[in-house]
């Protein structure tokens, strides 16, 4: 029973959760297993709710086990039976064991979903033991949707697993679910087809699971942090070895995060590169070096990430704790000696605040700098410079009017103010420039008409000395403050035209399907070029790849602009010089039509390559089987014939009947032979035309079966009751009659070939089962492909012909085209057709065509 804390209320009971990646995976037998365990320690477990789905080994552990009464709800004439919550709260159980957290309650019942069920449970004080699979995480519908192409209706919150006091991961490899459920341990036996070849294929089962390990390791992490939380924990704590690079964007960034990656490699660590951006957003660090530089992390295996703070050295080790890191890198200051007097540098302060955290401090060529100046050319326009000077002049000759005009009313603090507005005024105009010129000026006309002696440049008073001084530094200073705010102003404006000039060509590279072109015409229009293009050196003169514009440049020397983007690869521009700014951009721009025309020559490589190699394969391929298959039945018609015309041959009855046999069979052979050689044209040529309409597989696979010798060794389970397909019925009993005459050729002998339909979606499914050797691993894409052959040597390593004939040897007739043929016709009715390895060994070819939904569809 439940503790009973001071305030009356119950203590919550603990929540645990057994998580699988699919169904069948083992999830509701290991809690049953630990409600017997419970059991055996003598505590107190009901089962609340348990869903065996027909599993016998399931089914046998709820023996022993008390369950409490389900209550029933009929919802259209069906009944539903449902958890009844009210009885398990009234049974008031240590333990209660709930399967199927994310279940859909029926109408009527008590909650809407089971997991708010238990919900009341552990707020009851009851324990609760239940189940849910990865797909039905609310995080991970839409993922696992377009990885399985089933969405869920199922779902429940991730914050309610979460929340609970222990999850487990229940895991099981893909081709070990995938053997469980083809011996029915998971499903009835007329589902298992449907689910193997849909939601439980290798590629979806391996995804699955890859999620469910993922989101059950992210909690581990979650659980960690807050852990630490909770208790206040600070100390970096060595669970698993992290190291943060910060960089500067200088032009020792790449150099420090290459070194950061040796030292996490000796150290088997994960590799963090940070940028610390300042509170306002301006870096100094424009796109391009930010791209550069990610494409570096990237590169060497290591993530980018991005803070904020003016206080750098705080920043960095606020980040570096937060993700647990263990190692820091940084660079040595470039600060010069004299600097270093006054501030010793962000190093300097990280090491002595690092506490447990090693840092490593990288020396480089930048390292020690010389002093530099901190403010560089006036970045104010034309206008505000030459409106400044005016003013400069005109506003302290205003104040001396004003203060000669008004001598009377105005003292001399008055005239002070009135010239220091003058000087403020012109700053934030003008910048240092006309402000220096203004607090001059103001000072000697102050000095000169309000100061004694009147009208004389002479200084009396020390306390207008201070004044004249005070106007200087006020002028400076209120100069640099604007010149400072224009310069990041500028900063921030060409920062976001840079960014979208950037992401303009890289869309233009990944989407247009004429990239190169496309991109040298936008970089002549944001430059205002008269031409750009691009060059290449070739058998040592320069050629041009492509071009935007009218005129032509002969070689990179007479360009305008010359971008290299290798020693044999330039972007040229013809129409004006650009300011050394815009280089950056370009070299992005030039890198990225060097990209889309390596694209564009491997494409028509890769193309080129592919057309060669296909007709020289069918080229082959065709010759070794006119050579061959096609030679071995008209020779053996030949020389049954030629034994029939023997005047001196003395044939029996039986003899004669078995030579008619072999003419007959060898004919058969060479027909069909043939009849997949024009097929194969066909098809080629595009001249097929199926004439779709909705048909049965039940009906179509009798008329395959019916005109093949072997048809007895086929056991046949389609249902008449399955939806029709819409196909062309002739096509169909080729692509089927092909698909079983492969399987009888290549299948182990005692075991039938089976042939098996489902509906799923909106298609139906023909599966033909065989018990062969199968395709070794990875040929499954090739096995539809002409002209695919069974080795002697090898197992099936393609697809081999339709047609008649018998097995010869290891080897098997044919000239393997009645897959390919098989291929083309279920695509050209608008249906798919793949290969799957048989659980137990073997080969299963299934044949999916649209479902028949009405006679709108027909028509």
């Amino acid at each position: 029973m439940s503790v009973q804390e001071g305030s009356g209320s119950p203590r919550r009971g603990e929540l645990r959760i057994y998580l699988g990646a699919a169904p069948g995976v083992g999830k509701t037998y290991a809690m049953l297993g630990e409600a017997h365990r419970r059991l055996e320690r003598g505590t107190d477990v009901v089962i609340g709710f348990v869903e065996t789905h027909g599993r016998a080994k399931t089914a046998r552990l709820l023996d022993g086990l008390e369950t409490v009464p389900r209550q029933t709800f009929v919802h259209r004439g069906t009944e539903l039976p449902e958890m009844d919550v009210d009885a398990v709260l009234a049974r008031k159980p240590e333990v209660a064991v709930v399967d199927e957290l994310a279940h859909t309650n029926a109408p009527g019942a008590r909650n809407e979903k089971r997991w708010e069920d238990v919900e009341e449970l552990l707020a009851a004080g009851i324990t609760v033991l239940t189940t849910v699979n990865v797909q039905h995480l609310e995080s991970l519908n839409d993922v696992v949707e377009r990885i399985t192409g089933v969405r869920q209706q199922e779902t429940v919150p991730d914050e309610v697993v979460r929340a609970a006091e222990q999850v487990e991961l229940v895991d099981i490899t893909p081709e070990a679910l995938r053997r469980r459920l083809a011996h029915g341990n998971v499903y009835p036996a007329e589902r298992i087809d449907a689910a193997l070849g849909n939601y439980f294929r290798v590629g979806n089962l391996t995804a699955l699971r890859e999620l469910a390990l993922l989101w059950v390791a992210d909690q581990v992490d979650v659980a960690l942090q807050r852990y630490r939380a909770e208790q206040d924990i600070t100390d970096t704590w060595e669970a698993r070895e992290r190291v943060v690079v910060a960089i500067t964007g200088g032009p020792e960034s790449e150099t420090l995060i290459r070194r950061a990656r040796r030292i996490a490699t000796r150290a088997g660590a994960e590799l963090l590169v940070l940028h610390v951006l300042r509170g306002d957003g301006l870096t100094g660090l424009g796109p391009t070096a930010v791209g550069r530089y990610r494409k570096v992390a990237d590169d060497v295996g290591a993530t980018f990430h991005n803070v904020v703070g003016d206080d750098v050295p705080t920043a960095l080790l606020d980040f570096a704790r937060g993700v647990n890191a263990t190692q820091l890198v940084l660079g040595t200051s470039r600060r010069s000696r004299f600097a270093r007097l006054f501030d010793e540098g962000i190093g300097a302060t990280v090491v002595q605040r690092s506490g447990p955290i090693d840092v490593h401090m990288v020396t480089h060529d930048e390292a020690g700098g010389r002093l530099r100046a901190r403010f560089g050319p006036s970045v104010l326009s034309a206008a505000r410079r030459l409106g400044g000077w005016a003013l400069a002049v005109l506003l302290p000759a205003l104040a001396t009017g004003i203060g000669l005009l008004l001598r009377e009313q105005l003292d001399f603090s008055t005239d002070v103010v009135t010239f220091f507005l003058a000087i403020v005024i012109v700053a934030l105009v003008g910048g240092l420039g006309p402000a220096l010129v203004a607090a001059f000026l103001s000072a000697g006309l102050l000095n000169f008409f309000f100061t004694e002696p009147y009208y004389s440049l002479g200084v009396s008073s020390p306390r207008i000395v201070v004044t004249l001084l005070v106007m200087l530094v006020v002028a400076v200073l209120v100069a640099l403050v604007v010149g400072s705010a224009a310069r990041r102003a500028s900063l921030a404006a060409r920062a976001r035209t840079e960014a979208s000039l950037l992401g303009s060509y890289a869309r233009t590279v990944l989407t247009n399907p004429k990239p190169l072109e496309r991109l040298l015409e936008k970089v002549r229009e944001n430059f205002g070029q008269v031409s750009v293009g691009l060059m290449e050196k070739r058998d040592g003169v320069w050629r041009r790849v492509a071009e935007s514009g009218p005129e032509r440049c002969p070689e990179p020397d007479k360009a305008d602009v010359d971008i290299p983007v290798t020693a044999d690869v330039h972007l040229t521009l013809r129409g004006r010089s650009l300011p050394a700014a815009d280089r950056g951009v370009l070299e992005a721009a030039a890198g990225q039509a060097l990209l889309a025309l390596r694209q564009q020559r491997m494409a028509a490589a890769a193309a080129e390559a592919e057309r060669k190699a296909h007709a020289t394969e069918l080229r082959t391929a065709l010759l070794s089987a006119v050579g061959h298959d096609l030679r071995t039945p008209l020779t053996s018609i030949k020389a049954s014939i030629g034994s029939l015309r023997a005047p001196d041959l003395q044939l029996s009855t039986e003899d004669t009947a078995e030579l008619l046999e072999t003419i007959e069979v060898s004919a058969d052979r060479l027909a069909g032979l043939v009849d997949n050689l024009l097929d194969s044209s066909r098809l080629a040529t595009g001249a097929v035309r199926p004439q779709l309409q909705p048909v049965g597989y039940d009906e179509v696979v009798a008329l395959a079966l019916s005109n093949l010798d072997d048809a007895k060794a086929v056991r046949v389970d389609v249902r008449e009751d399955l939806p029709w397909v819409l196909a062309d019925p002739g096509l169909l009993e080729r692509v089927v009659a092909n698909v079983v005459d492969n399987a009888l050729r290549h299948g182990v002998g005692g075991e039938p070939v089976a042939v098996r339909a489902s509906a799923h979606a909106q298609h139906v499914e023909l599966r033909i089962v065989d018990h062969g050797r199968g395709l070794p691993k990875g040929a499954a894409d090739s096995a539809f492909a002409p002209f695919q052959r069974l080795s002697n040597t090898a197992a099936r390593s393609a697809s081999v012909a339709g047609g008649g004939g018998r097995r010869v040897g290891d080897r098997t007739p044919g000239i393997g085209l009645g897959l390919s043929v098989a291929k083309g016709f279920t695509e050209a009715m608008g249906g798919t057709i793949r290969a799957e390895d048989t659980p137990g060994g073997g080969l299963t070819v299934v044949v999916s065509l649209p479902a028949y939904r009405g006679v709108e569809e027909h028509a």
